[in-house]
């Protein structure tokens, strides 16, 4: 028999004793409505030995992961596999975006074995590729940079084979950070648009649209070679129109890979859905993205960023060759 897991309301209910809420500053609103999910929107619980091997080896070094946090649907089938995606710097948040799960607050100092830990669990799973993002740290004075450079080149000392992808906060205000999370050489650069510009205020108010574009053209002025990749969510309000504009401007500034996938709402306190896109529709924006010229294009109701990272990183090597004609 399958067993599918629930993905919505998992954290509905009030905290217990003194326990501080997940999300404080989304206590006071209403509910929003839930949709029942289609068919088309189903995962197994995560029950096998894999998983519970990848999470032995996260917790056995102390160390988050955006699976867990932001409740993402796919992680029994990637802890399977041993694919886990780090999330450095803590797991509390000092942004409260409407459609994410991470925890939201004041978070605690960084800790300086983590770059360490990380390279170490990597090495332990055996991981060919990983991909390592963060919470925002808008506390620090250069939103974690240095630290992301740290992790970066502690992987490349203790696994040189391994390639590295990094899925950034957008650095907003701190002057000189996204130079030098460049500088550190990952092999994929990642930072997620998540909606159209006229959502913003509602979905991402910490945030800023162009300042997140410019973001990823910097990337590739720095290094014309370095692959970018970004990502949208779809199901928040957005229009067919808005979509394909945002798809022009990540390839105006050289977006290489793009992944759009449907947004699942985490509780009653999050932003609602507003629908949820058929499968048909998502095969419409593939070929719309490639038509465009990305390179790499993933785009089904379960797409996430780091789903699949490896194998997709090894078809944007080759598509970028087959391209250059080599």
């Amino acid at each position: 028999m399958n067993v599918m897991a629930t993905l919505i309301d998992s954290l509905d209910a009030p905290p217990a004793g003194n326990e501080r809420p997940r999300h404080p500053e989304k206590q006071s609103r209403e509910d929003s409505p839930v949709l029942r999910k289609p068919d088309w929107i189903r995962v197994k619980a995560p029950v096998s030995k894999g998983y519970s091997e990848t999470r032995a080896i996260v917790r056995s070094k102390n160390l988050h992961t955006v699976c867990e946090e932001a409740a993402c649907p796919n992680i029994g089938e990637c802890w399977q596999k041993k694919h886990a995606t780090l999330m450095i710097m803590g797991d509390t948040c000092t942004r409260a975006c409407a459609f994410c799960n991470v925890k939201t607050g004041l978070p605690a100092p960084l800790d300086a074995d983590e770059p360490r830990h990380v390279a170490e669990a990597v090495a332990e799973m055996g991981l060919h590729h990983v991909v390592i993002t963060s919470v925002d740290r808008d506390d620090l004075s250069d939103g974690g940079a240095d630290h992301f450079a740290q992790v970066v080149s502690a992987i490349r000392a203790h696994t040189p084979e391994t390639t590295v992808e990094i899925l950034t906060p957008d650095f907003l205000r701190k002057k000189g950070a996204a130079e030098i999370v460049i500088d550190s050489k990952p092999d994929v650069f990642n930072h997620n648009l998540e909606t159209v510009p006229r959502l913003y205020l509602s979905i991402r108010p910490g945030a800023r649209y162009f300042h997140s574009l410019r973001l990823l053209e910097k990337v590739k002025e720095r290094d014309p070679l370095m692959f970018t990749k970004s990502g949208l969510m779809v199901g928040l309000g957005e229009s067919r129109e808005e979509v394909m504009q945002v798809m022009d401007d990540m390839r105006s500034a050289g977006v290489d890979f793009i992944t759009i996938g449907q947004y699942l709402q985490p509780t009653r306190k999050h932003a609602a859905v507003d629908r949820f896109v058929h499968p048909d529709e998502f095969k419409a924006y593939e070929s719309m993205a490639r038509a465009k010229g990305f390179l790499m294009v993933s785009a089904s109701p379960l797409t996430r960023s780091s789903h699949h990272a490896g194998e997709d990183f090894a078809k944007l090597k080759a598509a970028r060759a087959a391209r250059a004609g080599v």
